[in-house]
């Protein structure tokens, strides 16, 4: 009897220390997945100098510069592991349009991959920035290429490296991450996109625009288009808290900015859609300007603001908030 006590203890022994060590070895497993789910600068950094490169020439809408463009941000969709968007055979979203100056037809395509959710799939939030720029001037001396860094390849990096965290740290919600084609000439890439798409399952818009340089309010803050059109700004704001960095409303109220950029197609459909950025647009000496570089940008700053709209939407991401509604009276 003394014998078969000491061999059940020894057994219950055995079993405790190996379940000791699964337990141990999956907290391991869980720091490491932790760790990995980070938003990397260098990354970050890459995208960023590689979309305003003088090899995309200025990713004028039409042209081989901005189809450069494309396959680049295609490509990062693919290995981040994105899914295609509805009935799509890949991730462009093609279309043609009439360019209003030249009469002439472009063809062009959003590029769009998908996160699927996972508790609340059918419930979609929407990632953006618009990847095309102004091109080219067609003559003259000196620097020709509107490299458009901040104006939107820091918008575009912002995607793309939200993309790979929320592919690490999950998604309750589907998240939709868009590069648009046409903002410059008149956010003609995402009119088209919400022609085909049904805004009432879209719950939030959160689009990038310009995020490379200090704003007006200082280091680690932001700003947002359209704060007063929903509870959207409050929520971010509430889950900024402690974090050390603010969001505020748009300053530029004369710029009439949250109908500048692409937020505003979606936002037209009732979408909460807004824009987050941090450039002190009143003063910025590069905007529009073959001097948007990327040596002129700030990535200390680029790169928080992407870890603050990471952090400030992922209520919103996990389903936990839900903002209201835009009306918009024309």
């Amino acid at each position: 009897m003394k014998k078969i006590t000491l061999i059940l203890s020894a057994l219950v022994i055995f079993i405790s220390c190996k379940e000791t060590k699964s337990v141990t070895s999956q907290n391991k497993s869980n720091v490491v997945e932790k760790a990995q789910a980070t938003i990397d600068s260098v990354m970050v950094r890459k995208h960023l100098y590689t979309l305003a490169s003088d090899e995309m020439e200025g990713r004028g809408t039409g042209t081989p510069g901005i189809e450069k463009a494309a396959v680049y941000i295609e490509n990062e969709f693919k290995r981040i592991g994105l899914k295609t968007f509805k009935n799509l055979a890949d991730y462009r979203q093609t279309f043609t349009f009439k360019n209003r100056r030249t009469g002439e037809d472009i063809t062009s395509s959003n590029i769009i991959g998908v996160l699927e959710g996972k508790s609340k799939k059918e419930e979609i939030v929407i990632v953006s920035a618009h990847y095309d720029h102004l091109g080219m001037k067609k003559d003259g001396e000196g620097d020709l290429i509107f490299n458009g860094a901040n104006d939107d390849a820091s918008g575009v990096a912002g995607v793309l490296t939200l993309a790979e965290y929320f592919k690490s740290v999950g998604n309750e919600r589907t998240i939709v991450f868009v590069a648009f084609t046409a903002e410059e000439m008149g956010l003609i890439g995402s009119k088209e996109f919400g022609k085909g798409i049904d805004a009432s399952k879209f719950v939030a818009g959160i689009n990038l625009e310009m995020i490379g340089k200090t704003p007006s309010f200082g280091p680690n803050t932001a700003w947002l288009t359209g704060f007063e059109r929903s509870d959207f700004g409050k929520i971010i704001q509430k889950n900024l808290v402690g974090t050390g960095y603010q969001l505020f409303p748009d300053p530029y109220k004369k710029f009439n900015l949250f109908f500048r950029s692409d937020n505003a197609s979606l936002a037209r459909l009732g979408v909460p859609s807004h824009t987050f950025s941090t450039t002190p647009i009143d003063v910025d000496k590069d905007y529009h300007k073959v001097s948007d570089e990327a040596a002129t940008l700030n990535m200390t700053v680029v790169t928080q603001t992407i870890k603050a709209v990471a952090k400030g939407t992922e209520s919103i991401i996990n389903g936990k908030d839900t903002p209201t509604r835009v009306v918009i009276k024309e």
